[in-house]
């Protein structure tokens, strides 16, 4: 059974922590929103520090971490940003205590890692969503979809997909995240089950050659075919190449996932993208996925 941490009430603590790469700008707006949806804030360490690329020092770094992980009085961790990092403080991280009172970890990109070892290891559901770094560039939709996962209220979403999709229904277990993130934690305990699930990805900055590796790592050791259904989300900032691959990011998904049968959605409001909509990691979904049209909603 997996676990599903207690909904906030307003009133609640929610601590901001820097898992992986330092803050380039302030994140006061940021703060002042949480504080306007009923939150008191928390600030950790790594907020403030600098070590090299990353927020501190891979010790302090886990330090900040682990510190809210044991708080009982902290109800829900949010990282600031993404960047790079998170893989490099996992091991160091005691889950005891977080295990017999789980906190909704919050975050995207290479917080992936966290989020997928959460559901590997702790059977923990956990938010793919806005940081406090992209909240000021966030779409409304997004930052509410936040705040709904965060306080326990409905979630749906429906949308038009300019990519064709293949058609169909399904209803299951959620996993996902970030590709390249995915794909780093193959083969460790951190890595998700995704037999029977509905599989969200996304991915940004990538060269087109290196998504299509990534996709077919996860075909060839089985991964795909188990799936109920797969969701694409935002695959943007794509590296140029000299000679072009001639598949767009889209296209090389398609090609490798069409003959299981289930349904695939595409340009799915989730990613490196404004309107970066929550996802809840092991949480039931259904899904209904037309040519053009998808609704998609959490049970």
């Amino acid at each position: 059974m997996i676990k599903q941490p207690p909904y906030l009430k307003k009133g609640d603590k929610i601590a901001i922590v820097c898992p992986a790469k330092k803050l380039p700008k302030p994140i006061d707006a940021a703060i002042e929103t949480l504080k306007a949806w009923g939150l008191e804030v928390v600030l950790g360490q790594t907020l403030t520090s600098t070590y090299h690329q990353f927020a501190g020092t891979d010790e302090l770094r886990a330090a900040d971490l682990q510190h809210y992980l044991d708080d009982p009085s902290i109800k829900a961790i949010i990282a600031a940003r993404g960047g790079y990092g998170t893989i490099r403080i996992i091991d160091r991280l005691d889950f005891s205590a977080f295990e017999q009172n789980p906190k909704w970890l919050i975050g995207f990109s290479d917080i992936t890692i966290l989020l997928s070892h959460a559901l590997a290891t702790l059977n923990t559901q956990s938010i793919h969503g806005q940081m406090p770094y992209t909240f000021d560039s966030s779409t409304p939709e997004a930052l509410d979809s936040l705040r709904k996962a965060l306080f326990g209220e409905e979630i749906s979403y429906t949308y038009q997909s300019e990519f064709t999709n293949c058609e169909g229904t399904a209803e299951g277990i959620l996993i996902g995240g970030n590709l390249s993130l995915l794909i780093a934690v193959e083969g460790s305990v951190s890595e998700m089950d995704y037999e029977g699930k509905i599989l969200f990805l996304e991915d940004v900055g990538e060269h087109e050659y290196s998504i299509d590796r990534m996709m077919r790592l996860l075909k060839r050791n089985g991964k795909l075919a188990q799936l109920k259904g797969l969701i694409v989300g935002a695959f943007n900032e794509i590296s140029e190449e000299t000679i072009p691959f001639g598949q767009t990011p889209e296209e090389i998904i398609l090609e490798l996932v069409k003959d299981y049968g289930y349904p695939v959605c595409f340009n799915f409001p989730t990613g490196h993208i404004d309107d970066n909509r929550a996802m809840i990691l092991g949480k039931n979904v259904s899904l209904q996925v037309a040519k053009h049209n998808v609704q998609f909603k959490f049970l």
